[in-house]
């Protein structure tokens, strides 16, 4: 593939990361795995998968920032660029054995996310996106879904767990849309579920309460596939809140009207 030099190191990075992560996902049963709280679960597999990642990502590129899901924020030296990475989008999926989890890595220049990688190793599909030349899957070019009938169209959310504040209002969005909609499915992997929108094989997804390595990637995919993304409370920044809407062109403003329907 033709890409530029930061892209091309996010793809061998997540590659190198989805070889371990498989490696460790054959032998899931016998993974030592602690829990940092209800429902959220860290294995040694994630920590091996973004040990690698920062020291590919960070070798290459030492001067920029950092924000990983378990180490955290590392400012660099130019503080106009920053890696925003989940070593493994789906946890909860992998260390029950569904092969749906992936890794995902977004680089952020001056407050924009400018290249993206979603890597599903267990699948072998690679989803990467730069800024203004369109998204892809495994060399094959990614554009969203043209359905424009929200009773045709299938969507995607995260269901909270274990008493996340924001269950009353996910219960009441789905209370709204599924009688006007073909489905909702929750997969438990966001980043995938951006890159399923951008592929077209969901028609939109939101979710609330996500972090910024959640959804970087998954962003930019979908707006470089000709989709939308949008804060589900206007005036707000979908990348600092993790509370999003995304969806095709056709049904777009349907679709968030639902959402953001509190009655």
């Amino acid at each position: 593939m033709q890409g530029s030099a930061n892209l091309n190191l996010m793809i061998k990075a997540a590659r190198k990361a989805g070889r371990s992560l498989v490696k460790d996902f054959r032998e899931v049963e016998q993974l030592q795995v602690s829990s940092k709280g209800p429902g959220d679960f860290v294995s040694k597999a994630d920590h091996a998968a973004e040990a690698i990642l920062r020291e590919e990502l960070l070798g290459a590129r030492p001067n920029y920032g950092w924000l990983g899901e378990e180490t955290g924020a590392t400012p660099g030296t130019d503080p106009t660029r920053r890696w925003l990475v989940d070593p493994l989008d789906g946890t909860t999926n992998f260390l029950h054995g569904l092969p749906h989890w992936a890794v995902s890595i977004g680089l952020e220049h001056k407050g924009e996310v400018v290249a993206a990688v979603v890597f599903d190793a267990a699948k072998d599909e690679l989803f990467y996106a730069e800024k203004g030349l369109g998204a892809f899957m495994n060399d094959q070019r990614l554009r969203v879904s043209g359905r424009g009938r929200m009773i045709e169209c299938l969507f995607a959310t995260g269901v909270p767990f274990a008493g996340q504040p924001t269950l009353p209002a996910t219960l009441q969005d789905l209370a709204r849309l599924m009688p006007v909609c073909a489905g909702v499915r929750r997969w438990g992997a966001a980043a995938l579920d951006l890159a399923y929108v951008a592929a077209g094989r969901l028609d939109g997804y939101w979710e609330r309460g996500l972090h910024p390595w959640d959804v970087a990637a998954g962003m930019l995919l979908v707006r470089e596939a000709g989709g939308f993304i949008a804060p589900i409370r206007e005036g707000q920044n979908p990348l600092e809140t993790g509370s999003l809407i995304a969806g095709n062109a056709e049904i777009f403003d349907g679709f968030a009207k639902v959402i953001r329907n509190p009655s």
